[in-house]
């Protein structure tokens, strides 16, 4: 705004005189175009008007009136002796003379149009070059210069109203400033209070996924201002006694990974009803016994959410309560998916299979089934 100020303050002498000049002038759209063809017509009435005149008085009573209206006389003395001879001449004479009036009239009239005063074409050519010459000045056509006079008041009106609207607009940013510095202060609060808490229940969550040992921490710090507040928020981690924390996608290995980000969701979601929560391999890179800690913590969760898992742990699988069979296929260059739901013998034959692979045993369907006992 005040860049735009100072620009606008630069061309003030510029504005100035220029809406003082449209407001004398006072053009008006189509004004150029009628003063044009007045002034052609003023100056061609001086080549015609002189035979319109000579027209008018032979037309006149010193004309041809006059000798109309003597042969009238003439003739209508003579009527009656003329044995009616002269009715038809006496009518057609009389029409004439009708005739003649009204040819008289619009000489007279046109006459009229054509006189002037030969000033009043002097101040039309003043006007006309006038207009013309603001015009090319301004760049514009003739009818245009209201628009621009219009265009130039506004940004007059930008120049003197603007040191107002600056203040106006400091004050609204400075207000604005303070209730967004207020609401950032208490943002931080909360998720300093909400940090506490999450930290405390990761604690308790991470022991029974074998990392009793492991420290998770939220960390906030000042960052860049945003429609979500000043902090920047991070999850670092500590896996072992003594190691430094870091950020949690770049400490913790693949089957850490998958453990936090496990105790993430459970306490993040807490006992939230009617969750439905879906796992795709969030067991990855674990197994034995961590991989059961796992799986029991799913089932746990279970209790309050639907929980839906894609896993390749037998020891996960086997601690669903329901279960399906996902297979792919590619037949003629396209590859689609088929579920099947899989009732008791075939949990047993698929547990097994994800125990020992192609070749299922007895050993492997009898672990299944101790798996599946839970």
């Amino acid at each position: 705004a005040e860049a735009a100020l100072a620009v606008v303050k630069a061309e003030e002498d510029f504005l100035r005189h220029a809406v003082a000049e449209l407001d004398k002038l006072d053009p008006q759209p189509g004004e150029e175009a009628l003063l044009d063809a007045r002034r052609r017509a003023m100056q061609g009435a001086e080549r015609i008007r002189d035979d319109i005149a000579r027209a008018h008085r032979a037309l006149s009573s010193e004309g041809a009136e006059t000798l109309l209206i003597d042969s009238i006389r003439w003739l209508e003395a003579a009527s009656d002796r003329a044995e009616g001879k002269l009715e038809a001449p006496l009518a057609a004479l009389s029409r004439a003379l009708i005739e003649l009036g009204e040819a008289q009239d619009g000489v007279e009239s046109c006459l009229s149009a054509l006189d002037f005063d030969p000033t009043e074409l002097e101040q039309l050519e003043e006007r006309l070059f006038a207009i013309r010459a603001l015009a090319r000045k301004h760049g514009v056509l003739p009818d245009d210069l209201g628009n621009f006079a219009d265009d130039l008041r506004a940004r007059l009106g930008a120049l003197d109203g603007g040191e107002r609207h600056l203040a106006d607009l400091a004050r609204a940013v400075t207000e604005a400033q303070a209730g967004y510095d207020s609401e950032a202060l208490r943002l931080t609060a909360i998720r300093s209070e909400a940090a506490t808490r999450l930290d405390a229940a990761m604690a308790a969550e991470l022991a029974p996924l074998k990392m009793e040992r492991a420290v998770f921490a939220t960390q906030i710090t000042a960052g860049d201002a945003g429609p979500e507040g000043r902090d920047a928020v991070a999850f670092t981690v500590a896996t072992n006694p003594g190691a430094p924390a870091g950020p949690l996608n770049r400490i913790a290995s693949g089957g850490e990974l998958s453990r936090f980000l496990l105790a993430l969701k459970v306490c993040l979601t807490g006992d939230t009803p009617g969750l439905t929560l879906i796992f795709d391999e969030i067991d990855r890179g674990v197994g034995g016994a961590t991989a059961d800690a796992v799986g029991r913590r799913l089932k746990a969760l279970a209790g309050t959410a639907q929980v839906l898992v894609v896993t390749h742990s037998p020891q996960v699988a086997a601690l669903g309560a329901h279960h399906w069979r996902v297979e792919k296929r590619v037949q003629d260059e396209m590859t689609t998916s088929t579920v099947t739901p899989l009732d008791k013998p075939s949990r047993v034959e698929e547990i097994a299979r994800m125990l020992a692979g192609d070749t299922v045993t007895d050993a492997a369907r009898k672990a299944a089934r101790v798996l599946l006992a839970g």
